[in-house]
């Protein structure tokens, strides 16, 4: 009897450890991008939030491409809890993707070197909520699809080429 206390005892301990992934939040208007502090709204393309343990409010990336490179970092402020992205088959356009059409990144498929830029102007890692309409994409755009775990750091770290608006290329 008492063995059997006990086993229940640390089984309900164990219980309490499972965090519980938060929901995704809406993006509002007054959102703020994690790395250049500039409203999200003001750029299209895909977005990404991600929670951390211990806090509020999940931080936004106005590029998916973005929130893959803080993932792929070892100075982050707390362990991450969840990760969404924006599902770019639920979106109205490449320029509205929507606040609230979020999917979870460890279930996205999503499209790497297509011939797409992100809200920052940056080469853009397009997520989707299926492989069906990450592969019709890529069909379309170009690119690979992926799995979260399966894109090379190459596409989210480093440098990156983008034309900004107003200048010439040459």
């Amino acid at each position: 009897m008492k063995r059997a206390l006990l086993s229940l005892l640390l089984l309900a301990a164990c219980n309490d450890e499972v965090a519980v992934a938060p929901d995704p939040v809406p993006l509002t208007d007054t959102a703020l991008s994690y790395f250049c502090q500039m409203w999200i709204a003001d750029h299209g393309g895909p977005k990404a939030q991600i929670h951390l343990e211990g806090f509020d409010q999940p931080i936004f990336f106005a590029q998916v491409r973005d929130a893959l490179a803080y993932l792929r970092s070892p100075e982050r402020e707390a362990p991450v809890t969840a990760v969404y992205v924006s599902d770019m088959a639920q979106a109205v356009s490449w320029e509205e993707p929507g606040p609230a059409n979020w999917v979870d990144a460890e279930t996205a498929a999503f499209v790497v070197g297509a011939d797409v830029t992100g809200g920052m102007g940056a080469p853009e890692v397009a997520p989707f909520g299926s492989t069906i309409a990450a592969e019709a994409f890529a069909a379309r755009h170009g690119g690979s699809v992926m799995a979260l775990e399966e894109i090379p750091a190459e596409a989210v770290l480093g440098a990156a080429d983008f034309d900004l608006p107003g200048e010439e290329t040459q």
